[in-house]
């Protein structure tokens, strides 16, 4: 069966690599064929070039947002495609309205936007045509596309200034706001718990669990529970059937050597100039304390993960090392070279040089080895285990004719214990239909594993008898928090009457000064909230999960609107509304030429664009 497997698969490489020579045309950088573009915008094209690149440029984005790689099949589901078109749609229908405006810019413009364009800057931080030429190559695009976006993109930009120019946020508006976010309350209050019952709680009769499982069934009920039967094989079930000997272990020390012996390493980052007298005088405006390393990376629009260069030795340094490691503890170096010019390094902790011997590591090379060869025995396996399942093996049968084991789980959601703290199996244990046949996934740790769902069982409440101590348990605490909400009513009202909270005998405790994102311990949620919504001198009861709590406003203390911090943030909400007001300015005004639009859509070569992507 191994060797009829194996034949298949050669076969359908043999034919794969085949398709792949005759699609080699459809690369990432140049979509090839005779449609050029996905649509129209009266005058306007949008090219299926610029389409393409648009998308991969918004898939590497969400993949690095999210951690992982996005598929073009993923980005469809999610109607990525859709929102890059319709962005493109947006851009052409203002570059459409500013050519009948009779908007323009001349090469002049045109000239200087290149020459600041960081894709035309060489080493020196001036305009190099070769360079130039040769990233628009790599981006596939030519000079005159490059240059005619630019015409383009600035003509459209003088529309979108003369659009929103005149937007201002209403200083009532900030004013407002600032209020909401800024706003402080003082309060009294008191949680009242099992210590302030005034009454024992009785034991339940059985009517009262009857009619608590009944009238409460959501703690007490299964959520949907899938019966499921899996093969699995991991490496740690087969560490204890590796063999090794200390040459191998050596070996494998060796391989490693890099992690056991380290030379002294800095954690560096590092901020490039354009020559070395902007160096200095950066160096010399973060010495004197009129700016700082992270005002000034911030300035050039980037993070401090954009100039992190991580834990280097002297070496990786090249012609900065020495100056870098002359440092004898955090501080700032450079000028010094770097491949992209003239750069200050700033060294954040220095990383003693250390190593461990052979003898020393041994224990944890044995289990690495273990561990490492374990995994590669699985990896060996694999194509044999798909061979099984492709001819029709059970999951029992994978187990009697493998090393895999088997086992049954009768399997939900919240359920994380053993084979289902894997996410690849909860995955794959939440899409599995009973009808499906079984399929090899990979785990986490290299393992394999195989299932069968035998059963889906609905949400089902569970008998009282199988849940009795918890029904008992939530009916006494409901029955608690019940007597003490009442409790805290008739105090709340004795003080509504004119009486002294202290003087009622409460666990008071005060809080001044609170923000409406406070989190205070001992308060049911929606506890702040609740506060705010309150009027000064007001008394209000929170129930909570076995207590109840008690509360009265004392004061709403309302910001000065004058102080520094004031200032600053009322310009932030001020440029973020702004910002807002002018996204929606301007997508009210697309959306009104869009009406009057001649708009075409090329679907079948968007089809296209995606067939070209899976290919």
């Amino acid at each position: 069966m191994a060797k009829k497997g194996r034949a298949s698969r050669a076969a359908v490489w043999v034919i794969l690599g085949l398709l792949f020579i005759g699609l080699l045309g459809f690369g990432i950088g140049d979509f090839g064929g005779s449609i050029r573009t996905v649509g129209t915008v009266n005058d306007r094209e949008i090219e299926l070039q610029t389409f393409g690149n648009e998308l991969q440029t918004e898939l590497r984005n969400l993949s690095s947002q999210t951690g992982r790689q996005l598929s073009i099949a993923e980005a469809r589901t999610f109607g990525i495609d859709s929102q890059v078109l319709s962005r493109m749609v947006g851009e052409a229908l203002l570059d459409s309205e500013a050519d009948r405006l009779g908007l323009s810019v001349g090469d002049e413009t045109v000239r200087d936007q290149i020459q600041a364009s960081g894709a035309a800057q060489g080493l020196d931080g001036s305009f190099d045509r070769e360079v130039y030429a040769a990233n628009l190559r790599n981006s596939g695009r030519t000079i005159a596309q490059f240059e005619s976006q630019i015409r383009d993109e600035t003509a459209r930009n003088i529309l979108q200034g003369a659009i929103i120019g005149s937007i201002e946020t209403p200083k009532t508006y900030v004013d407002t706001l600032y209020n909401f976010i800024r706003e402080r309350r003082d309060i009294t209050w008191a949680r009242l718990d099992e210590a302030q019952l005034t009454d024992e709680i009785p034991e339940p009769a059985e009517e009262d669990l009857v009619a608590f499982h009944s009238e409460h069934p959501e703690p007490f009920t299964l959520g949907e529970t899938r019966a499921i039967t899996y093969a699995w094989l991991t490496p740690e079930m087969l560490v204890d059937t590796i063999a090794y000997d200390d040459t191998l272990l050596r070996e494998f020390y060796d391989n490693r050597i890099h992690e056991f012996v380290q030379p002294e390493r800095r954690l560096v980052e590092r901020l490039v100039f354009r020559d070395d007298a902007a160096a200095l005088e950066a160096k010399g405006q973060i010495e004197s304390g009129e700016t700082s390393f992270e005002e000034m990376v911030e300035a050039r629009g980037l993070s401090l993960a954009d100039v992190d260069v991580g834990a280097v030795t002297v070496e990786e340094l090249d012609n900065a090392g020495e100056g870098v490691f002359a440092l004898g503890g955090p501080g700032i170096a450079g000028p010094l070279p770097s491949s992209l010019g003239p750069a200050l390094y700033r060294v954040n902790a220095i990383l003693a040089a250390n190593e461990t011997s052979f003898e020393d590591a041994r224990d944890d090379l044995e289990a690495d080895y273990a561990q490492v060869r374990a995994g590669r025995l699985i990896d060996e396996m694999r194509e044999d285990l798909d061979d099984l399942l492709a001819g029709g093996a059970t999951i029992e049968e994978l187990a009697d004719e493998t090393e895999m084991e088997v086992g049954q789980i009768d399997w939900r959601e919240e359920v994380t214990e053993g084979i289902a703290a894997y996410d690849g199996f909860r995955a794959a244990a939440l899409t599995t239909r009973t009808d499906d046949f079984p399929e090899l996934y990979q785990l986490d740790d290299r393992g394999l594993f195989a299932l069968r769902v035998d059963e889906i069982r609905e949400p089902a409440l569970q008998p009282l008898d199988e849940v009795r101590d918890a029904v008992a348990e939530a009916w006494r605490t409901a029955q608690i928090a019940d007597q003490l909400e009442a409790q805290a009513q008739e105090a709340a009202q004795a003080i509504r009457d004119g009486a002294e909270m202290a003087g009622l005998n409460l666990p008071l405790a005060t809080d001044r000064e609170i923000l409406r994102d406070a989190f205070l311990e001992g308060t049911p949620e929606g506890f702040v909230e609740g506060v705010f919504q309150m009027e000064a001198g007001d008394i209000r009861v929170f129930r909570d999960e076995g207590a109840a709590v008690l509360v009265r406003l004392d004061a709403v203390n309302l910001p000065d609107h004058e102080d520094e911090e004031a200032v600053a943030l009322k310009a932030q909400f001020s440029a973020q509304t702004r910002a807002q007001m002018a996204n929606d300015a301007l997508q009210l005004f697309t959306q009104r030429l869009q009406t009057t639009a001649d708009i075409q859509i090329n679907q079948q070569a968007v089809d296209a664009l995606f067939t070209q992507f899976h290919n």
